[in-house]
């Protein structure tokens, strides 16, 4: 054992000039980021050309190409975006300690906003018109997201077990799913607060009349 292996080794402060180039490096990378989000949801992903996303950020194409490559690379990288952000919101979702109508409403809530912001929005679309092309990393992000859809899913039915839980838990993802997709081939915001609440009220009496028949069955 050297004595590089026991002492860290010290780094070099990072002079003012490169903090702030990073900085920048950072805020330009973001800006190309969320303008082909906003052109995926305006203009569709036919519309995604190099020199479309270097117009619309405002940059030459090879700033596009210093941090991200080619066209696949800034598109991956929305989806990467996309994908982080669905992520922490369905871990940031606090399932309350109440009724049945409570947890499945903060839960209905919870899929659709994770759901329904423009990064999901065009991160969806891009993995759709993409589907034959994607890398090794991007299915391990589905994969994992899959996983954390089904977490979340499985919360509305605690008490319930196998298909009879994966049932529920299909039919409230299918269903924001669907509202997504419905959204995706429109420009304008659509507004869904009807179709979410008959979401509610159909889980609510699914759960509930399921507790009500578990009890029969016992007496």
């Amino acid at each position: 054992m050297t004595v590089h292996d026991v002492l860290p080794t010290r780094r070099a402060t990072p002079t003012r000039r490169a903090v702030k180039g990073q900085v920048r490096g950072d805020h330009t990378r973001q800006l190309i980021i969320d303008e082909t989000i906003r052109c995926v949801r305006q203009e569709g992903f036919a519309a995604i050309s190099a020199s479309r996303i270097a117009e619309r950020a405002g940059v030459t194409w090879g700033v596009i190409q210093y941090h991200f490559g080619d066209r696949n690379g800034v598109l991956m990288a929305v989806v990467d975006h996309g994908y982080d952000l669905l992520r922490a919101a369905i871990n940031d979702v606090e399932v309350p300690v109440g009724s049945t109508r409570e947890r499945v409403q903060a839960i209905v809530d919870a899929g659709w906003d994770a759901f329904s912001n423009p990064a999901s929005l065009a991160a969806f679309e891009i993995l759709v018109a993409t589907r034959a092309r994607r890398d090794a990393g991007v299915e391990e992000h589905l994969t994992d997201l899959g996983n954390q859809l089904a977490r979340l899913g499985r919360a509305l039915d605690p008490a319930g077990r196998g298909r009879r839980q994966q049932a529920l838990a299909n039919l409230f993802w299918a269903t924001l799913r669907g509202l997504a997709l419905a959204q995706m081939v429109v420009r304008e915001p659509l507004d869904f607060t009807h179709e979410r609440s008959a979401l509610v009220d159909l889980l609510t009496l699914r759960l509930e009349s399921r507790g009500h028949d578990d009890v029969s069955r016992r007496r």
